[in-house]
């Protein structure tokens, strides 16, 4: 039977994290040490209201396990008289439980708030793209559903995703932020869009973080070049793999963006008028 990565993970992770927290701030407070441990930077603090509030939670009862315990756990009214092996289980589903929350909490006013916060400060790290010039991210899922997909990173300048440069913050379920939220927060506030070319304009602008992309502009003016090996490529169709490039579509809700869609389909239009172009000098063989 194969067994999916990304729980076992998640899971490894977890198990490593309670292992390093104490259990004074275990049962003091779990929103704040499940937030102060390893690899959950990228989570911001759920108000305590909007967890009370059983409208928001709607739905969750199906998606987790012991749902009413692994709840009074994150607002710490668990009796504490439940059986350690049980509270070990019951983290994970506490853990679920949280991220399910947060997704739906960063999209309302007070958690785009807290995330703009942590996306001017750059939590979130950098697009590795020299061209976009150490724009701040934003993290991001591939789908809602949760144990399917890991956290992606995207960027605003170039619209594309990346996987976060540490495993911790890999590990984490790309449902915890949902599909919606990058996208959202920039139709909300429109002026956080960064520019297409230029310098950055939002993240902080520390002298380490202008150390560190002058060190990186430098080594990419001064690594030499390396020529392509003989042969390689030679066999290989422009036109297949121009079809094959995968593009990621923002969406609200599960709907695209208006502005964007259209810009899309104006793009794919563009390019399968260019695919057809070479497959014809392909079959010709002008290439």
């Amino acid at each position: 039977m194969n067994v999916p990565v990304l729980p076992v993970l998640a899971f490894r992770a977890q198990m490593e994290d309670i292992s390093t927290g104490s259990d004074s701030d275990y049962s003091r407070c779990w929103i704040a040490w499940f937030l102060s441990s390893k690899g959950n930077e990228y989570f911001c603090e759920v108000d305590e209201d909007f967890i009370l509030d059983r409208f928001n939670l709607t739905g969750l009862n199906n998606e987790v396990a012991n749902y009413a315990q692994a709840l009074d756990l994150i607002t710490d009214n668990l009796d504490d008289d439940i059986q350690d092996e049980l509270r070990g289980s019951l983290d994970v589903q506490a853990r679920l439980l949280y991220g399910l929350i947060h997704a739906r909490w960063i999209v309302t006013a007070r958690g785009l708030a807290k995330m703009i916060e942590k996306y001017k400060r750059a939590d979130f790290g950098r697009c590795p793209r020299v061209l976009c010039q150490q724009q701040a991210l934003l993290p991001v899922g591939l789908t809602d559903i949760p144990y399917e997909k890991s956290v992606k990173l995207y960027c605003g300048r170039c619209e594309d995703l990346y996987s976060p440069k540490s495993s911790r913050h890999g590990s984490i379920d790309g449902a915890y932020f949902g599909t919606t939220f990058p996208h959202l927060l920039f139709l909300v506030y429109p002026s956080l869009i960064p520019p297409k070319s230029g310098p950055a304009d939002h993240g902080s602008t520390n002298a380490s973080g202008r150390d560190t992309a002058d060190r990186n502009r430098r080594r990419v003016r001064d690594e030499p070049e390396v020529p392509p090996a003989e042969g390689v490529g030679d066999s290989i169709s422009t036109a297949s793999v121009a079809l094959k490039v995968e593009r990621y579509r923002p969406r609200i809700y599960g709907f695209q963006l208006n502005e964007t869609a259209k810009l899309q389909r104006w793009q794919e239009a563009t390019r399968d008028r260019q695919v057809s172009r070479l497959e014809e000098l392909e079959r010709r063989g002008a290439i």
